[in-house]
């Protein structure tokens, strides 16, 4: 295990090349909130059209307290078979009810978890993205912690499931090795946000360096407007990605500034295959 004196002393000595390799093990995918579908499989069909490697399907929120919209196995079902149509697979669930119930203080939260994994599991997805911003970040020392201690639990679970929990917040690099590695579990690891990161001020180049490719299960890339222009340092992240093997997805979180869903969208991917080729 790194030490937090260690990781640091890690960002200092990390190289940048911004011509390094691309990631050639990369592969593009998106969530369904970025088609405007969340929840909903015809977002199978518009990434086939986009040529994205995958989709990430959003749980939805309970309107119950107890369910889950996606426990349904008719709309599981709906899923499975867009993606056996459209040749995409579903690479990861999002369990967004974590903005709701906080994992770090709210008793309901490890069953909207243990509800996730079970769905996750369902629709042959490998990962479930815990989600920890805003009201339920666990930024001070104690509320990481106590979060640790319930994820070792339920990783535990997931790892019978064959599902590995991506945790994804707005701690910073050292705090994400330590819990990762206090959980110690190949069932869960780092969900690296490169937005989300770059926003809080982290050096998001130097920390993906850092935390290497056996801690980061996935990445979400996004910036404030289209990629390319603005304050996310994509060729730096890039040439990271590429310089510590990783293999695997990226899916992208963009927005769409000139509201219309599928240009806004292709012109994202553009930009990030003009960078990989």
């Amino acid at each position: 295990m790194l030490t937090r004196r260690t990781f640091v002393g890690s960002l200092a000595a990390a190289p940048f090349a911004l011509h390094a390799a691309s990631p050639k093990g990369l592969k593009i995918a998106t969530m369904d909130l970025v088609f405007r579908m969340a929840g909903k499989p015809e977002a199978v069909a518009m990434a086939k059209k986009l040529n994205l490697a995958g989709v990430q399907v959003t749980l939805g929120r309970s309107t119950d307290g107890t369910t889950l919209p996606l426990e349904d196995k008719a709309r599981q079902a709906a899923w499975l078979a867009a993606s056996k149509e459209h040749g995409i697979p579903l690479n990861s669930t999002y369990i967004d009810m974590l903005h709701n119930d906080c994992l770090k203080d709210n008793s309901k939260a490890p069953m909207w978890v243990r509800k996730g994994i079970e769905i996750t599991k369902n629709l042959g997805a490998p990962v479930l993205m815990m989600v920890f911003f805003g009201k339920c970040a666990v930024i001070p020392r104690a509320e990481l912690d106590y979060t640790i201690g319930l994820c070792k639990e339920l990783a535990a679970e997931a790892e019978k499931a064959g599902v590995i929990l991506g945790f994804e917040n707005t701690s910073n690099g050292a705090d994400n090795l330590y819990a990762v590695d206090k959980v110690n579990s190949k069932a869960f690891k780092m969900w690296y946000d490169v937005g989300n990161s770059t926003f809080n001020g982290y050096d998001v180049p130097a920390e993906i360096r850092a935390l290497g490719k056996d801690r980061i299960c996935m990445f979400h890339f996004k910036d404030k407007g289209y990629l390319g222009e603005g304050q996310v340092k994509f060729p730096e992240i890039l040439a990271s990605i590429a310089a510590i093997n990783f293999e695997g997805y990226a899916n992208l979180e963009t927005t769409n500034p000139s509201g219309d869903v599928e240009a806004d969208t292709q012109r994202n991917i553009d930009y990030l295959k003009r960078l990989m080729a």
